[in-house]
């Protein structure tokens, strides 16, 4: 972790942190026990809730949790932070770095990384809607006639919770952190109070159990794993959600109370189901005496509102790493601490994941069919996230070959079977996140694709900056006693707001900068290294600015601590000149039709320049320019 990150986190107490890190990253899995234990006794898997297979089940989602989440999860991937971030595009760009010198394996490993965060973004579809619906479906064990209103309640529930979300996790995290608190403890005297009456259940922690349970199954192993998978929702959020809270906490709070509650929690229902399997129609529910069944009620509503955090949260980090590595076009990103830089709220992707959550609601309508879509999206990502930490962990952390790849088959195998399983839920609703992960793809990189032509386009059809600089000859020309700058993606080439400057309006300022903002593989960077200055002939200065992929690049901030000896800069004559490419159709394109007219519209409908890099309206003029591609 950056020095700046860890400043930040120091800011808070270790106490604090993990509070809001139960609020906010492990309400997603918290809620796994409302919908699991139903789902892998269901018709469709057709397991009897005899003594022998209620052991096994338990069994297998114990150890699914301590071999998944605790020792891939928790203790090795969140090793593999990139300076305090994680999520697949900062694990991404950890093992690109790590094969910088393998030019066709490090684009092979960008795109494993961009269809993981095009997976997670799945993922983050369905998990609102199954939590939330999983909750309220309670309301049927309390009285069978409210039935009709499980939808509708959802649908306000989920509208409440997406409109919360300007107010930043911090904000969040710290109200939800208690509640979910609570729940966890709820859950784990629960499940005590059963394994007290049936003592038995706790043979389930021995794996042998779960060995056997998933052998005896035969080639109906597969259905029992992708109800199994339930048990697991939220793993890669935790990992996403590193840059909101830090390590530490994280493991903290997992060790020390979630992982405990959740399994005190299954063991439970098993011990229920030992002594009566009528209870199977909701064994969670049926934890609880009538009595409490209004409260345990709220409270699920309450967990299962708080579990949609942790993707969201996740959703909005993953999409400003994708912003600034380059396979997403700019969106406003709205800082929501002063303290926690990587405390964001990005609207467009809240509507998005809003609108997609609430079409998972109306279309599937109950927590069984949801369970049905979920877990391909996840699983995939699992796998994703697998294969590129053996890069890190092998050419980054220099660790031992046979160490290395050991690791990497053991999880790789386990994720195996977890996706194989969950492919038998394809025509289920497992379609659906896949759908939506295929369309986001084929976003993200015509986004790269398209960008790099656009650059490429406007290199090959541009003058040589250094050509140009030899041969100026500013003589007849008006010159303000101003600075010019001009923001450029490639500073080699004479950027065309000079040119239209120039020819337009025959200006040419006193001073002139040609500025490049640059996004490193890493997400600080700190500010003595910030600006990299190069004097040209003629009163041009070449500036390189560079931001890491989580920080807020605020360029007029940054040139007002550009010191340099050739170069004084006085913020009050600063003038900001801006290019708008406007892409228009070419018979020799190099994309398909489809793809160069959705690369037009995104770029039309990028977020402004100007707010994108703390540019001050009242300095900016922008001159367009078409170009083909």
């Amino acid at each position: 972790m950056s020095q700046e990150n860890q400043n930040s986190h120091s800011k808070g107490s270790m106490a604090a942190l993990t509070l809001g890190a139960i609020g906010v990253v492990y309400g997603d899995i918290g809620t796994s026990p409302l919908y699991t234990f139903r789902e892998v006794f269901g018709p469709h898997v057709g397991l009897q809730p005899n003594a022998t297979n209620l052991v096994g089940a338990v069994s297998a989602i114990v150890w699914a949790m301590m071999l998944v989440v605790t020792l891939k999860y928790v203790i090795l991937i969140l090793r593999a932070d990139n300076r305090g971030e994680g999520g697949v595009l900062a694990l991404t760009a950890l093992a690109t770095q790590a094969v910088k010198d393998k030019p066709l394996l490090r684009r092979v490993l960008l795109l494993l990384g961009v269809l993981g965060a095009t997976l997670f973004f799945g993922d983050c579809i369905i998990t609102p809607a199954i939590s939330v619906v999983g909750a309220l479906e309670g309301l049927e064990v309390l009285a069978p006639e409210l039935s009709s209103y499980i939808i509708p309640l959802s649908i306000v529930i989920l509208l409440g919770l997406f409109s919360v979300q300007r107010w930043g996790t911090a904000q969040v995290g710290r109200f939800f952190g208690p509640i979910i608190v609570l729940w966890f403890v709820v859950l784990g005297l629960a499940g005590l109070y059963q394994v007290i009456l049936e003592p038995t259940i706790l043979q389930a922690l021995n794996p042998w159990h779960a060995l056997t349970f998933l052998i005896d199954r035969g080639p109906a192993v597969f259905v029992v794993v992708g109800a199994l998978v339930l048990a697991l929702t939220g793993a890669e959020a935790l990992y996403a959600d590193m840059g909101h809270f830090g390590k530490k906490p994280i493991q903290l709070a997992w060790l020390g109370l979630v992982f405990p509650g959740l399994a005190l929690n299954y063991m439970g229902q098993g011990a229920l189901l030992l002594r009566d399997p009528s209870a199977l129609e909701n064994p969670f529910y049926r934890l609880f005496p009538e009595t409490f069944l209004i409260p345990v009620l709220v409270l699920a509503t309450m967990a299962a509102i708080i579990a949609s955090q942790a993707v969201i949260s996740g959703a909005f980090s993953i999409a400003k790493q994708g912003v600034l590595l380059g396979f997403l076009p700019r969106m406003r990103i709205v800082y929501t601490s002063a303290a926690e830089v990587g405390q964001i709220f990005i609207p467009a992707v809240n509507r998005l994941l809003c609108l997609g959550v609430l079409l998972a609601v109306v279309g599937f309508q109950s927590s069984s069919n949801l369970a049905g879509a979920y877990g391909i999206a996840v699983t995939l990502t699992m796998m994703i996230t697998t294969s590129l930490t053996f890069f890190v962990i092998y050419h980054g952390w220099r660790l031992p070959g046979w160490i290395s790849v050991l690791a990497t088959v053991f999880f790789l195998a386990i994720d195996l079977v977890l996706v194989i399983s969950c492919l038998f839920k394809f025509l289920d609703g497992g379609w659906f996140p896949v759908a939506l992960s295929v369309v986001l793809f084929a976003i993200m990189t015509t986004w790269a694709k398209g960008r790099g032509q656009l650059l490429d386009s406007i290199q090959r059809e541009g003058m040589s900056l250094d050509l140009f600089l030899t041969a100026l000859n500013p003589e007849g020309m008006a010159r303000p006693s101003r600075t010019a700058v001009y923001l450029v993606a490639r500073p080699e080439t004479v950027p065309q707001a000079l040119l239209h400057n120039m020819k337009h309006n025959q200006v040419l300022h006193e001073r002139n900068i040609v500025l490049t903002v640059c996004f490193e593989d890493i997400p600080y960077v700190g500010t003595k290294h910030r600006a990299h200055i190069v004097p040209l002939p003629n009163n041009f200065w070449k500036i390189e600015l560079h931001f890491g992929f989580m920080q807020k690049p605020d360029v007029h901030k940054a040139l007002e601590r550009v010191s340099h000896e050739t170069l004084h800069l006085d913020m009050h004559e600063v003038s900001y000149f801006l290019s708008r490419e406007t892409v228009v159709p070419s018979p020799n394109a190099s994309m398909f039709a489809w793809r160069e007219r959705l690369f037009a519209g995104m770029l039309r409908n990028a977020s402004g320049v100007v707010e994108f890099f703390g540019l001050p309206d009242n300095t900016v003029v922008e001159l367009g320019t078409r170009v083909q591609i």
